[in-house]
């Protein structure tokens, strides 16, 4: 296959017919030329007198000519000429999971930012078929990952992150909620999984709120505390049942990131049922030619007229 730009000969092996085609026409048309052997079998006077009459006259090298073009488009057309084309149709997923996760200060010390990006990298494991996508927040939010179907590429995201990604401070869950619900209905995502990774901090009505539009919207808000090895604030237990409190509002499950395995399993259960039409069309080729097969026919037809006296 030979391709350029928007141009492509599908099968190139049918051009090495051209030369061929070329050294038949010179040979033929060296000896079409004038009336051949007749030429010596008549006589002179005899030959010219029925010239004159219009009895008998040199092929011209008309049909010749017209013999090659058709030839010559025929060998073009096995060739695969191509121009190329979005196929229209092609199909994508219309569930998706959607990791949310806290990158404030509460959730990066020590080793929490290990164990809530292992827990992630779960989830994408488990993650099957669907569009993937990730969140990253703490007094803002931010679309890191737009849904793909590349796990590995988000995935590599992942452990690139720290403590200093989201510059800033604070611990906004509400607008990383806000911001999942507007990417699954700007990309007309039927069922999704929102996976919430959290140190528990700054759940407050609105993220309660923006919970339950997910499950209004169709999809499911999931749960991984990540646990405090250090006293804060806020008592550690009032912060685990916060969460699980956040992913009953949301229609899902509740676990930490130690331990992940019923949110991984409740995912699992949750088969890829929904598919439709892809805004990206799978590039292709249209082979055009079967054109040039009914353009050659055109000069082949004018071989078979007659002549009227």
């Amino acid at each position: 296959m030979i391709v350029l730009g928007a141009f492509a000969v599908l099968r190139p092996w049918w051009l090495l017919g051209l030369p061929v085609v070329a050294g038949l026409m010179a040979f033929t048309r060296a000896r079409a030329a004038g009336l051949g052997d007749w030429e010596r079998a008549m006589d002179t006077h005899l030959l010219a007198a029925l010239k004159a009459r219009g009895a008998a006259a040199g092929s011209g090298g008309g049909a010749l000519w017209t013999a090659v073009a058709a030839i010559t488009l025929i060998v073009l057309a096995l060739s695969g000429p191509a121009l190329r084309q979005s196929a229209g149709g092609a199909l994508r997923n219309l569930d998706a999971t959607l990791i949310v996760l806290d990158l404030s200060n509460d959730a990066t010390a020590g080793a929490q930012l290990r164990q809530a990006q292992t827990a992630a990298q779960r989830v994408l494991d488990r993650a099957g078929a669907r569009q993937l996508g990730l969140i990253l927040f703490a007094g803002d939010a931010y679309l890191a990952g737009p849904l793909t179907d590349d796990a590995a590429a988000t995935g590599a995201l992942l452990f690139a992150l720290d403590g200093q990604t989201v510059p800033d401070p604070g611990n906004r869950p509400a607008r990383a909620l806000a911001m999942a619900r507007r990417v699954m209905r700007e990309a007309g995502i039927i069922a999704g999984d929102v996976v919430l990774i959290s140190a528990g901090a700054g759940l407050d009505a609105n993220a309660s709120r923006e919970s339950a539009g997910l499950r209004i919207d169709g999809h499911a808000l999931h749960t991984l505390y990540i646990a405090h090895a250090e006293a804060t604030d806020i008592p550690d237990s009032t912060r685990r049942s916060a969460m699980a409190a956040l992913a009953i509002a949301g229609g899902g499950l509740g676990a930490d990131v130690a331990h992940p395995g019923p949110v991984l399993d409740e995912m699992a259960g949750r088969a890829l049922q929904h598919v439709g039409a892809g805004r990206l069309g799978i590039p292709g080729w249209l082979d055009i030619g079967r054109w040039l097969l009914l353009a050659a026919a055109l000069p082949l037809l004018a071989l078979f007229r007659r002549a009227v006296a």
